[in-house]
């Protein structure tokens, strides 16, 4: 239940340019963990002794837990205040940063990530609530650009800083990154941002009952992906967990259509822009966020670069986003986002697949399919927000903005998942009896190993595979951008 909330108060030039530091801030720090945990994959692996599974988990519990609470994160923010959540969420992230940082094993720095999932969730949601809240329709998308491109600029640091820190120190060094992050972002919020009025304008109690199914349905289907690619795995076992895990999920939506305060409501999706919006946002960030995971393993332990050289490799991504996602959303403002949202999916589509012939070279064969990539993506990131955004009316904020967070992040969960199942099967599968009892996708002999060339073509295959399946992923968003509905100005019922 809803009702009509106290009119925002309007806000001088000044005061809109602390909301937005403060929300890029805040942002950015979520995001560059994604980035600098990518470049320290290796490192990491190598020092904890971790299997390729548990990487997975490394990346794919921050987002299990920051995809399946980001919805009450949205919700809660309605309630009780988006700047108290904005502010709590980055608490929690800085402590579970710290123990992410201090971990001995790879099962405790997993847990340390769950954690962490659940500080993002709490506080990405409010940054575009509060972006929604302070800045009018009319120039919201140039807003959000500005958000979405320094907090991409900010981010873009995170690649060779994080390398250069796990070449000089060690991998554990990348998550003290997010606690100066917190401290200057909890400052901002509480000294400038706008107080909460009130309780919000949402009414009833969270829906505890949708975030637990959401977790546990999402957290199955992620188990049973994972256990797929693993040697020795009944696939009675792994058909059973698939089969819980989606039976939580229709459960969760049942759920959801009778709840009287759902975390998703599903009534956001009447509405065509809204629906569709979030459809490509799916397919897009699955295909990015899979590049992304298994990039560095094809840069360092096949091509031979140091961890500084694959921050500094991959750079551009942030740079190239920040720079266009600027220009991206006032484009969107004045033609609509089907044609930028096409576009760019196309053009990430176009990157994975070169990245999937694995030419040689390192200009030809990885600078320009990540440059391609970026450009895809600083096309698509501002439009495909301010599509969201404006497909539904102020009061529902919140929401909208958490069901479009969580679509992107369970989009990067489910994509690890599959993608990263698939590379390793066909490893091993290639690899037969090259592959000893310590074999692990991403790690290979060193060049004068007479067993590195079998390694080697297992190892590309997998890559390979996993890259074609990125790119059909992207493809498949530039079809859906071509079939949104064009937003009116008007907010949607």
């Amino acid at each position: 239940m809803t009702q009509t909330p106290a009119p925002a108060p309007v806000l001088s030039q000044a005061a809109r340019v602390w909301v937005l530091a403060g929300t890029i801030l805040a942002s950015a720090m979520a995001f560059i963990d994604g980035t600098v945990v990518h470049v320290a994959l290796p490192a990491l692996q190598a020092d904890l002794g971790a299997g390729f599974t548990a990487l997975q988990w490394v990346v794919n519990g921050y987002a299990l837990t920051l995809g399946g609470l980001i919805l009450v994160g949205g919700a809660l923010g309605d309630r009780v205040g988006r700047r108290r959540v904005f502010v709590w969420g980055i608490g929690l992230f800085a402590i579970a940063s710290l123990a992410c940082a201090l971990a001995p094993t790879a099962s405790t720095l997993i847990a340390a990530r769950l954690v962490q999932g659940v500080g993002a969730a709490l506080l990405v949601p409010q940054s575009l609530a509060i972006i929604a809240a302070s800045f009018p329709k009319d120039v919201r998308g140039r807003a959000i650009g500005v958000w979405a491109g320094a907090s991409a600029i900010t981010t873009a640091l995170g690649p060779p800083l994080g390398g250069f820190l796990v070449d000089a120190l060690s991998w554990r060094a990348v998550f003290w990154i997010n606690l100066p992050l917190s401290a200057g972002a909890i400052w901002i919020a509480r000294a400038h941002m706008p107080a909460d009025r009130g309780a919000g304008a949402a009414e009833g109690p969270l829906d505890w009952p949708g975030a637990v199914l959401a977790v546990v349905g999402f957290g199955l289907v992620t188990l049973a992906l994972t256990l797929a690619s693993e040697a020795g795995v009944s696939i009675l076992l792994v058909a059973a967990v698939l089969a819980t895990g989606i039976g939580t999920l229709v459960g969760f939506v049942a759920v959801e259509a009778r709840a009287a305060s759902p975390l998703m409501p599903l009534s956001l999706f009447a509405s065509r822009c809204f629906a569709g919006a979030n459809l490509l946002t799916m397919f897009l960030y699955a295909a990015f966020v899979t590049a992304l995971f298994l990039l560095p393993f094809e840069l360092q332990s096949r091509r031979g670069l140091s961890a500084t050289e694959v921050g500094l490799t991959m750079l551009p991504i942030g740079l190239v986003i920040g720079v266009g996602s600027r220009f991206s959303g006032a484009l969107a403002d004045r033609i609509g986002p089907q044609t930028p949202l096409a576009l760019g999916s196309g053009l990430v589509a176009l990157g994975a697949g070169w990245l999937a012939l694995a030419p040689p070279g390192y200009w030809i064969g990885i600078v320009v399919p990540i440059v391609s990539m970026s450009c895809g993506m600083a096309l698509a990131v501002a439009p495909l927000t301010t599509s969201v955004m404006n497909a539904v009316d102020e009061a529902r904020a919140g929401a909208a903005s958490g069901v479009n967070n969580a679509a992107s992040r369970l989009a990067g969960l489910f994509g690890v998942a599959i993608a990263g199942s698939l590379a390793s099967a066909r490893f091993f599968a290639e690899a037969g009896a090259a592959a000893g009892p310590d074999a692990r996708f991403g790690v290979l002999p060193a060049p004068s190993d007479p067993g590195r060339a079998a390694l080697e073509g297992a190892f590309l295959s997998g890559f390979s595979g996993a890259l074609w399946l990125a790119a059909t992923w992207a493809a498949i968003a530039a079809v859906v951008a071509w079939r949104l509905p064009r937003p009116t100005r008007e907010a949607a019922p």
